[in-house]
C-alpha cells in the first residue's frame, strides 16, 4: 500500500499519521517503498517493524518515509515513523536506527520522533530481556528529552550519563535487577542511572587574605577574570587545623552570579560558617548536568540473598547524582537496595518527593540501607516519603538550606535512625511534620561533629538525640514517645548551645554541651518531661545559661542538675514522689521564679559555691524521701547564698523541713515567705564566722523552728515575723 505525502496532508497531515502509528491497520504485507512509479519523498506503511526491515532497501530513496503500525503486531504501542537515510552508517539500535534484513553497508532507517520515545519502540514489553541498550540508545540521542515505559523492565547494566534535560518517567511499572553487573568497591555511584556532571581542569586555590563572614555571599579571589557569571565552580575550604580528616566548613556547588570587581566574587550562597583569614578555598568549574529527572518506578534490588558483605557489589539502586542542578527525583517506590536509593553528591536545587524504600539488606553497613544520602548539597527539598526497617530515610552531610517534609519511616527498632545528619558543618535545614527516630551531627569526629540553625517542628518518634556541636537547634512540637522495642526511657538529649525547645514532650530529657557558639541562650519553654529515676537533667559538662519555662516536670526521683552552669525554673511545674530523692543540684545559680514543687525539692550538692533563688510566687508543697524541700548537702566546706522572697511553702507533715541547713558557709535571706507546717531547721554550725542569717516579714504557721543560732550581729530570725 503506498500513500502519498499530498494525501496524507488531505487526511490530517503527516503528524497525525505519526500519532495514529500505534493503532494504524494496515495489510500485513504492505508494498515495499521504492516500487515503481514512487517518488522521492513518498510515504509507505507497515504493519510491523520486521515488515519494514524484510522490505528490499536497493532501490529507496533519500528521504522516504514509512509508517509502522506496531513492532511485532499493529497496535502494540511500538508503532514509528522512520525516513530513510540513504547515506547512513550507524550501528542499528533496534529502535531509533534499523537497517534492513538485507544488510546494506549504507542505508539506515532514521526514527522520526518529536523528542518522546518509550521502550516499545525497541521491542521491549516486559522484563524477559534487557533493556539496557534501548536505555543507552534513547538516552544517548541529545534530540529526545523524555524516555517513558508503559510496561515492567529489565535493567542488567550500570550507566553513567553526562547529559542534561531529560525526563525518564517509567510510568509506575517494576524496574527489576536481576543478575546484574557487579559494582565496585564502596561505590554508592553504580546506580543503574548514574548522572554524573564534569569538572574542568579551571582550579583556582586561594589563602584567605582577611575573614570571611558567616552569611556572605562575595567570595575574595586573586583574580576575578578566572570566573564569568552563569558559571558552576565546586568550591571547599581545607581541613579544619587539628580537627578531622574530613572536617571542612565548606563544600558546595555554587553558581557564580556577579563578577564585583577584580578579586571578588558572588555565588548564589550565603556562606553557613565563618572562615578565618589564612583559610584556603579550593574552586574547582564544573559543567554540571543539568533537569535530568526520574520518576514512578518500582524498583527491585538485587543481591538480597549473597549476604552484606558481598553485596555492596551485586546489589543494586535506582539513581545516582554528582555535580548535578535543577535534577528531581519522585515516585519511587523501592525494595531491597544496598546502596542509597537516590545517591547524591555536589548536588544544588532538587526536589526529591514520593518515594520509599522497604527493607535493605543491611542497616549496619555505612552508607547502606538509605532512602536518600545527600553530601554537599544545597536547596533539596525532600517529601513524602516513606521508609520501613532502613538505616536512614534523609541524611543530610555537609548540606545548607535543604527541607524534609511529611516523611516518616518505621521499623526502627534495630537503631536505623530515619533522619539524620553526619555532623559535617550542615547549617539552615528543616524538617517539619515528620516521624521516626532522629540522630543530628553525629557520625564522629573525622567529620566535625557540628551543625548549626537546624529547625525541627511537629516531629513524632521514641529517640531524639542532638547532643554533639549543634548551635542554635530549635525543636518545635517535637514528641519522644517511650517505646518498649527499642528506647524505653524515650530519650531527648539536646546541646545547651543556643538549643529552644517549645512544647515538646519526651519521657528522659538531658541538656548536654559540646560546644559554646551561639549568642542565644538556651531555652525550654511549655514542655513537658517525665523523667526515668536518677535522670541527670543538666549534664556535668553545662556551664552555659539554662532556662525553663512553663514546662512540667513529673516523675522526678533523684534528679541531677549536674553542670555548673545556671539553670532557671520560670513558672514551672515540678511534680515527684514522697518516698522520691529530691533534685540534686550542682549548678552555680539555681533559680525558682514562680511555679510550684510538689513532693520534690532541692538538694544542692555544694560541691561549689552556689546560690538559690526562690520567689514570685512559688509554691513548695508535700515532702520527699530527704525530708527536707530546701536543703544542701553536708560536709563541704563551700559557701551557699540563700535568697527566698515571695514564696510559700507547706510541708506533709512534722517531720518534713520547708529549710535544712546543717554546715558549711551560708549567706541566708528569707523575706516575706509564708511557711506551714513542718520545720524550719537552720543549725548554729551552719552560720558561724562570715555566715548571714537575715529572716523576717515572713509568716510561719504551726512551724517548729529547730536549731536556730541566737540573735545576733550576723543573725536575726526574731523580728518582724508572724508565728502561729
Amino acid at each position: 500500500m503506498t500513500t502519498t505525502r499530498r494525501n496524507l496532508l488531505r487526511t490530517g497531515s503527516l503528524g497525525a499519521a505519526v500519532a495514529a502509528a500505534g493503532t494504524l491497520a494496515v495489510p500485513a504485507h504492505a508494498s515495499p517503498a521504492g516500487a515503481p512509479g514512487a517518488g522521492p519523498h513518498d510515504t509507505t506503511a507497515f504493519a510491523t517493524v520486521a515488515d519494514l526491515l524484510a522490505a528490499r532497501s536497493a532501490h529507496l530513496r533519500e528521504g522516504t518515509v514509512a509508517v509502522v503500525a506496531g513492532y511485532r503486531s499493529p497496535g502494540d504501542g511500538g508503532g514509528m515513523t522512520v525516513r530513510w537515510d540513504a547515506a547512513g552508517t550507524q550501528p542499528p539500535n533496534g529502535g531509533t536506527v534499523l537497517r534492513p534484513a538485507d544488510r546494506p553497508a549504507r542505508g539506515r532507517w532514521r526514527r522520526l520522533h518529536d523528542g518522546v520515545l518509550d521502550f516499545r519502540g525497541f521491542g521491549l514489553f516486559d522484563a524477559g530481556a534487557p533493556a539496557d541498550d534501548a536505555l543507552d540508545a534513547m538516552v544517548g540521542d541529545p534530540s529526545v528529552h523524555r524516555v517513558e515505559a508503559h510496561t515492567d523492565l529489565l535493567f542488567r547494566r550500570r550507566h553513567t550519563y553526562h547529559r542534561s534535560l531529560i525526563d525518564l518517567d517509567f510510568g509506575g511499572h517494576t524496574v527489576h535487577t536481576g543478575g546484574i553487573e557487579r559494582n565496585t568497591h564502596d561505590n554508592p555511584f553504580g546506580a543503574v542511572l548514574f548522572f554524573q556532571g564534569a569538572t574542568t581542569g579551571d582550579v583556582v586555590t586561594y589563602p584567605l587574605p582577611a575573614k570571611v563572614i558567616e552569611l556572605t555571599d562575595a567570595f575574595p579571589v586573586p583574580d576575578s577574570a578566572a570566573f564569568e557569571v552563569g558559571q558552576w565552580w565546586a568550591v571547599r575550604s581545607d581541613e579544619v587545623a587539628g580537627g578531622g580528616s574530613d572536617e571542612r566548613e565548606l563544600q558546595k556547588l555554587v553558581e557564580v552570579t556577579e563578577i564585583i570587581d577584580g578579586t571578588h566574587i558572588r555565588v548564589g550562597y550565603l556562606n553557613g560558617w565563618e572562615l578565618a583569614a589564612g583559610r584556603t578555598l579550593t574552586w574547582r568549574r564544573v559543567e554540571p548536568v543539568v533537569g535530568a529527572r526520574v520518576s514512578n518506578l518500582v524498583f527491585l534490588g538485587a543481591g538480597q540473598d549473597t549476604g552484606a558483605v558481598d553485596d555492596e557489589y551485586t546489589g543494586s539502586h535506582p539513581v545516582a547524582y554528582e555535580y548535578a542542578v535543577d535534577c528531581d527525583v519522585s515516585g519511587i517506590q523501592a525494595t531491597g537496595t544496598f546502596w542509597p536509593v537516590i545517591m547524591r553528591r555536589w548536588c544544588t536545587r532538587y526536589r526529591t518527593v514520593q518515594c520509599g524504600l522497604k527493607n535493605p539488606p543491611t542497616v549496619m553497613y555505612g552508607g547502606a540501607g538509605y532512602l536518600t544520602q545527600q553530601i554537599y548539597c544545597l536547596y533539596g527539598h525532600v517529601a513524602d516519603c516513606t521508609t520501613s526497617n532502613v538505616r536512614h530515610l534523609n541524611d543530610l552531610t555537609a548540606s545548607a538550606y535543604c527541607q524534609v517534609v511529611n516523611c516518616h519511616g518505621d521499623g526502627d527498632d534495630e537503631g536505623g535512625n530515619p533522619f539524620t545528619t553526619h555532623g559535617q558543618y550542615e547549617h539552615d535545614l528543616l524538617f517539619d511534620g515528620n516521624s521516626g527516630l532522629m540522630d543530628i551531627a553525629n557520625s564522629g569526629a573525622q567529620w566535625g561533629i557540628s551543625a548549626k540553625r537546624i529547625t525541627v517542628r511537629n516531629h513524632v518518634c521514641s529517640w531524639f538525640t542532638a547532643n554533639t556541636k549543634i548551635t542554635d537547634l530549635t525543636l518545635e512540637n517535637v514528641r519522644v514517645i517511650a517505646r518498649p522495642t527499642f528506647d524505653p526511657a524515650g530519650t531527648l538529649v539536646v546541646n545547651a548551645d543556643g538549643a529552644q525547645l517549645r512544647g515538646c514532650t519526651a519521657s528522659s530529657f538531658a541538656v548536654a554541651q559540646r560546644s559554646a557558639r551561639s549568642t542565644r541562650p538556651t531555652t525550654i519553654t511549655d514542655c513537658t518531661f517525665d523523667l526515668p529515676k536518677g535522670s541527670v537533667l543538666v549534664q556535668t559538662p553545662v556551664t552555659a545559661p539554662v532556662h525553663f519555662v512553663r514546662s512540667t516536670l513529673t516523675g522526678l526521683d533523684g534528679a541531677v542538675l549536674r553542670g555548673s552552669g545556671p539553670v532557671r525554673f520560670t513558672g514551672c511545674r515540678l511534680v515527684g514522689d514522697p518516698a522520691a530523692a529530691p533534685v540534686s543540684v550542682g549548678a552555680a545559680e539555681i533559680s525558682i521564679d514562680g511555679g510550684s514543687l510538689t513532693d520534690t525539692g532541692l538538694a544542692l550538692s555544694a560541691v561549689r559555691d552556689q546560690r538559690i533563688s526562690v520567689g514570685g510566687g512559688a509554691v513548695l508543697s508535700g515532702t520527699n524521701a530527704a525530708k527536707a524541700l530546701l536543703s544542701r548537702d553536708t560536709g563541704r566546706d563551700t559557701t551557699v547564698t540563700w535568697d527566698l522572697s515571695g514564696l510559700r511553702s507547706t510541708a506533709a507533715d512534722s517531720g518534713t523541713a520547708h529549710v535544712r541547713i546543717d554546715d558549711g558557709a551560708n549567706r541566708y535571706t528569707a523575706v516575706g515567705a509564708g511557711f506551714s507546717g513542718g520545720r524550719l531547721a537552720l543549725a548554729a554550725a551552719a552560720f558561724g564566722g562570715t555566715s548571714l542569717l537575715l529572716h523576717t516579714s515572713c509568716t510561719e504557721e504551726g512551724v517548729t523552728r529547730v536549731g536556730l543560732p541566737p540573735q545576733g550581729q550576723r543573725v536575726d530570725a526574731a523580728t518582724g515575723n508572724l508565728t502561729v
